[in-house]
């Protein structure tokens, strides 16, 4: 088991070494790489140079990286979003074009898990964002660019009517054919959409990854855990049920100073391993 820190905590800033730096210190062993352009340009060859020198500065681990969903993020949250299960053609294409061009990060450094947002949450939806077919066409091609490269996708429960959990695991077992695919548990996001040991039951053949943050069951606020109204006892007793050995990803919001925020997901880490070793 290990624990992990995505630079969504970094997210309306351009990535720098010194938040690896910041993260390491914090004594987490992995990141989760947020791929919007914006934040790190992954399409760019030298700022891929860079971002390797930087994990082996620190000695941080590229767990995973998180598909593009917005081209540009700030202060202000999202600008246009790619949705890979629009109705619309140019828009689904654009979307798998830049999933396919951060999954080719692999090339230079390898990891282990794309996490792919299927469609858009149901806050952030336009209309046609959410259509099943062209979601399947979309996950499809993504599998064909990530097989060779050895990159398993995790499609992340999120609140949209394709994605809670259940749907995930349909999708899988019945209407696409990829050795690839798992599921990413956004315990956040379960919260949102009902009972997260549920969803933890429901997903478990095919849960690869996590995204663990906490909210008070209203909005997704991506608070460190024990700062919102998740069970974790509950939570972590039934992911231990399961056999989940994987990586817990720490996927928190700027809500304080980042090394402030660290420090909670520092503490919160010390409980889960607490739990887990007790229960």
């Amino acid at each position: 088991m290990q624990f992990g820190i995505s630079t969504h905590l970094y997210h309306d800033q351009r990535l720098e070494q010194g938040h690896l730096a910041e993260v390491s210190s914090s004594g987490f062993e992995a990141i989760e790489l947020f791929a919007t352009r914006s934040h790190f340009d992954y399409r760019d060859e030298s700022a891929i140079e860079r971002l390797a020198e930087w994990l082996a500065a620190t000695g941080l681990r590229l767990h995973s990286v998180h598909a593009p969903i917005t081209d540009v993020f700030g202060k202000a949250g999202w600008a246009a979003t790619f949705s890979n299960a629009v109705v619309d053609g140019p828009r689904r294409t654009a979307a798998v074009q830049e999933t396919a061009a951060a999954l080719n990060l692999a090339r230079r450094i390898p990891y282990r898990v794309l996490v792919l947002h299927l469609g858009t949450p149901a806050t952030k939806n336009n209309p046609g964002d959410n259509n099943k077919a062209a979601a399947v066409r979309s996950f499809g091609e993504i599998c064909r660019v990530a097989e060779p490269l050895g990159v398993r996708i995790a499609l992340e429960v999120i609140p949209n009517r394709l994605s809670d959990a259940s749907s995930l695991v349909s999708l899988i077992e019945g209407e696409i054919d990829c050795s690839q695919a798992g599921i990413c548990l956004d315990f956040g996001h379960a919260h949102l959409m009902g009972d997260v040991p549920d969803a933890v039951e429901t997903a478990a053949e095919h849960l690869i990854t996590t995204h663990v943050h906490d909210n008070h069951g209203r909005d997704d606020e991506h608070l460190a855990p024990y700062h919102g109204s998740i069970d974790w006892d509950s939570a972590l007793i039934t992911m231990q049920k399961i056999g989940y050995a994987g990586t817990y990803m720490m996927e928190l919001a700027n809500t304080d100073t980042p090394g402030e925020v660290l420090q909670a997901a520092k503490r919160a880490r010390e409980r889960f391993e607490h739990t887990l070793a007790h229960s």
